[in-house]
């Protein structure tokens, strides 16, 4: 039976990847177009949304949100979410339909196709540079400009398996302050138990997902945001903790 389960995990696992280059292959020349002029990132994320929706259910998973709020077309929300796994991009877009725009680790720009992609249209950080995390924080603002969303995991990365959630940076929150933009708290229930990293693991089934009401930044100063972003992760944690994760 052990056998049996790892060649269903080998195999699973190829296949995910498989299925991601299939997508962006199938759809390649119009994904080449809509990435030549930054006023037709639309058109990139309607695309991307079909891509992740593709993988999603290719790889077996159908998901359930709970939305405690529909975001309005042409307002530009900071969100945030756990990270627990890389189907969370995925499932961040299938379920959001508004435009935004992912900040992320720069690891990610090596993985082909999608990399190709994603170094174009996703705000790319390196964490170990200081210089990176200044020129994420000004395009990041070039892009609340343009009014769009942002999408940023507030961790700082994908934690060990074995922490729930962890603490969370405050890039996020000085972004929402400063342009005084509602923060949207998301929470995945599901998304380490389908898919996490660990590679013999995982199986297709349910993901959970909330959307929160977001939390209004409007009046506020850099001096609260330690406050909004204790607040954020409380909201995140006690659905967890309702979910029977903790």
């Amino acid at each position: 039976m052990r056998i049996v389960k790892i060649i269903f995990w080998t195999l699973w696992r190829i296949w995910f990847y498989v299925l991601m280059g299939f997508f962006i292959l199938l759809m390649f020349p119009f994904l080449v177009v809509s990435i030549l002029r930054e006023e037709w990132y639309k058109y990139f994320f309607f695309m991307a949304r079909i891509w992740a929706k593709g993988i999603l259910f290719g790889m077996g998973f159908y998901y359930k949100v709970d939305r405690e709020q529909l975001l309005e077309s042409r307002k530009s929300y900071m969100i945030v979410a756990n990270h627990t796994s890389i189907i969370d991009i995925m499932l961040m877009l299938a379920i959001e339909s508004n435009p935004f725009v992912f900040v992320g680790k720069k690891e990610l720009a090596k993985i082909p196709l999608f990399g190709f992609f994603y170094k174009r249209t996703c705000i790319l950080v390196d964490r170990n540079s200081s210089r990176s995390r200044f020129e994420v924080y000004n395009l990041a603002q070039k892009r609340l400009n343009q009014g769009l969303s942002i999408c940023i995991f507030p961790e700082g990365g994908v934690p060990d398996e074995s922490v729930v959630l962890d603490e969370f940076k405050d890039g996020a929150f000085r972004l929402a302050i400063e342009h005084q933009i509602p923060i949207v708290p998301m929470t995945f229930a599901d998304n380490k138990k389908r898919l996490s990293y660990t590679f013999f693991s995982g199986s297709p089934g349910l993901l959970r997902a909330r959307i929160h009401s977001s939390i209004e930044t409007g009046g506020l100063s850099l001096d609260n945001r330690k406050e909004v972003k204790d607040k954020t992760r409380s909201v995140i944690l006690d659905q967890l903790i309702e979910y029977n994760l903790i």
